[in-house]
């Protein structure tokens, strides 16, 4: 546009130096007429927006009209100073720019061709500043064609040439800037033909756009041939034509070839630039160098897919959870366990979490299995569980599920991941094995029972027969016709001896199970039922029981035997785990022990069934089980008050019941 400008300018210079002329002439034919003519002329070259002189053949000034007077800070031409007689030596010398004094001289040179002329240069203001010039000069003749005087015009275009020169630098700043941005840069023109690429782009593709202009086709086409992959023209063509018809923007991923030969992935990108009449002018792309990122999503696609397949080739069913444990990916194991897809569930009321739950954790299980995960979300502790669950053929199996929360750099849990193994096999392999131990356990238990009583009854036998045989023959010598009293008194003799013997073996054997007793130390109770604690935590597992331990500090009792105060804790756990075997409600296990005046209190609160005869428990062979001698809590209440304590039972609140032994703490510990 603003080249436009000053060539427009430039014509507008030229016709007005021509009228300028003729009205010269016609003003010196006037001014031979009439005085006023020349006035009014005068009066015209002042007013024209333009600077007029007129100068002699070599240049010399004969007048300036009063713009250029104003320009140059003048009154009048007389008072530009001579320097060695010439005005135009002083003007050379005060107004025209230093390093335009050249071109000027040439102007001047010029005169006496006799032939117009056109030149710039820069010249001094009234203000001191220099600025810029467009001069023109047309020879004025005589009446015998004679080259008499020039009338020479100049208009200021000082800010013309500083905006070309601005636009110049923006150009050229525009140019090394898309010369160095890190893109291969194009344009095309609507057909999309490549009109300019940036050096970035020529030094990628090894070629200049006059390269493309070849007799065989379009630059496009040249384009194509050369630079696309030949698996690619096809569809780079097809989606260029239907962007330059539809005037979408172009992205597309595609392989093109470099200046080496090798080709590479790149992502083009083009967009139209439009008219104000919205119409096309050109089309601007760029292209960027993807193959490193190619290959290494396509490095992480495989690292996807191998651990994809890990993942669903495990042994085991995998989950994974959001950090609220709404479940959010199952693995190929779980889906098949379930017989279900989690998008089934999203037509529920119910969230996935408890349409899961619901749906196939066994209903003994479920609130255990519930309050447990919600505990975990919670607190972010790991999850550990077993319990029943639903397989798709509507069988219950024994599961072990174990979730741990991930998180993030801030420690704040951003997903949970869950395993679930299929124990159903070794849950009953282990509960045979227990009821294979328990049926060994009470074998072995009547086997000993057996001997023991053989035993005694071999050891007792013989003084009872020996009490047996006095007594005949105490009876002999009294029913005879003559009581023979010395006989007698001496059978009766006997059968006391006899009687003693079998005193002693009771007492004998009596001793031998007292023995044990007299083994005792001063171990705290806390110590036994931390024992006890990891001795039953398998069996607490299986039965989904939570195990609470209450021990009050600083407790001290009388020395004890540790294993048999540890056989009757072990006996009234096992009791406790037994009785909430049938119950549904949440497994809880108490073990609390607490001081009370001159005793320790051990106590054992179940959540079961309950004692329905809690006196007759304690006599020997009396059991409320199918399988049970009726001997533990018998022998437990004996070990107790052998060691100078009780134990009894009582109901517990809300449900179930409570076992209570007391030990005696030492006197000094009493006072």
């Amino acid at each position: 546009m603003l080249i436009q400008f000053l060539v427009a300018t430039s014509t507008f210079l030229a016709v007005l130096v021509a009228f300028l002329l003729v009205c010269v002439r016609r003003s010196k034919h006037q001014f031979r007429e009439s005085n006023l003519a020349l006035r009014e002329l005068s009066k015209l070259v002042d007013i024209l927006p333009v600077q007029i002189r007129r100068v002699s053949q070599d240049g010399e000034p004969i007048y300036f009209n009063r713009r250029l007077l104003d320009f140059c800070g003048l009154e009048g031409l007389e008072q530009v100073q001579t320097i060695g007689g010439s005005r135009l030596a002083t003007i050379i010398d005060s107004y025209v720019h230093p390093l335009d004094t050249g071109v000027f001289q040439e102007a001047v040179t010029s005169l006496s061709k006799g032939v117009p002329f056109s030149t710039r240069y820069r010249f001094r203001r009234a203000d001191d500043v220099y600025r810029w010039l467009d001069v023109r000069g047309e020879p004025i003749l005589d009446v015998s064609g004679t080259l008499a005087q020039w009338v020479i015009v100049s208009i200021d275009i000082d800010d013309e040439v500083r905006a070309v020169e601005a636009l110049r630098e923006s150009e050229t700043q525009l140019r090394r800037l898309v010369d160095v941005v890190p893109a291969n840069i194009w344009c095309s023109n609507p057909d999309g033909d490549p009109i300019a690429v940036n050096r970035r782009l020529r030094d990628y593709v090894g070629l200049e756009v006059n390269e493309y202009d070849e007799h065989r086709g379009s630059r496009r086409e040249v384009a194509y041939q050369k630079l696309v992959h030949p698996d690619d023209v096809s569809a780079v063509r097809d989606r260029l034509s239907e962007c330059r018809r539809t005037g979408e923007p172009f992205a597309m991923r595609y392989r093109m070839r470099r200046a080496d030969g090798a080709f590479r992935w790149v992502e083009g990108r083009s967009e139209p630039f439009l008219d104000e009449r919205g119409e096309t002018r050109q089309w601007y792309g760029v292209l960027y160098d993807i193959e490193d990122q190619v290959k290494a999503e396509e490095a992480l696609k495989e690292r996807e897919r191998l651990v994809w397949q890990l993942v669903e080739t495990l042994p085991a069913m995998i989950d994974c959870a959001a950090p609220n444990g709404e479940p959010i990916f199952r693995g190929q194991q779980l889906r098949e366990f379930l017989g279900y897809q989690l998008e089934e569930l999203d037509g529920s009321p119910k969230s996935r979490l408890d349409a899961t739950l619901d749906a196939g954790v066994h209903p003994d299980d479920v609130v255990g299995v519930k309050e447990h995960y919600a505990h975990c979300l919670a607190t972010g502790e790991p999850y550990a569980r077993r319990h029943r669950l639903r397989r798709f053929d509507g069988q219950y199996r024994w599961v072990e599920t174990r979730a741990a929360p991930m998180r993030d750099d801030h420690g704040n849990i951003v997903q949970w991941n869950v395993i679930c193994l299929d124990v159903d096999a070794e849950v009953k392999f282990e509960e045979n094995l227990r009821l294979a131990q328990e049926a060994l356990a009470r074998a072995s238990q009547a086997a000993s029972l057996a001997e023991l009583s053989a035993s005694i009854a071999h050891e007792v036998n013989q003084p009872l027969s020996a009490v047996i045989n006095s007594t005949n023959a105490c009876l002999r010598w009294l029913e005879g016709e003559t009581p023979n009293l010395p006989r007698a008194i001496k059978s009766a003799e006997r059968i006391i001896q006899s009687a003693e013997s079998a005193a002693e073996v009771v007492r004998k054997i009596r001793a031998l199970f007292q023995q044990s007793v007299d083994v005792r130390d001063t171990t705290s109770l806390d110590g036994v039922i931390a024992e006890v604690r990891d001795f039953v935590a398998a069996e607490t597992s299986r039965f989904s029981t939570t195990l609470e331990i209450d021990v009050e500090g600083d407790l001290e009792v009388i020395p004890f035997d540790r294993v048999q105060i540890q056989q009757v804790l072990m006996n009234l756990v096992r009791n406790g785990l037994d009785a909430m075997s049938s119950v549904h409600i949440p497994r809880l296990l108490q073990i609390r022990v607490y001081r009370v005046n001159e005793h320790v209190f051990t106590s054992v609160a179940d959540r079961g069934i309950g004692v329905e005869f809690p006196e007759r428990i304690f006599e020997p062979f009396f059991t409320t089980k199918q399988k049970g001698m009726g001997m533990g809590l018998a022998i437990s209440r004996s070990i107790i008050e052998a060691h100078g304590g009780k134990l009894w039972a009582e109901p517990n609140d809300p449900a179930g019941a409570r076992f209570v032994f007391s030990l005696p703490i030492p006197k000094c510990k009493a006072a």
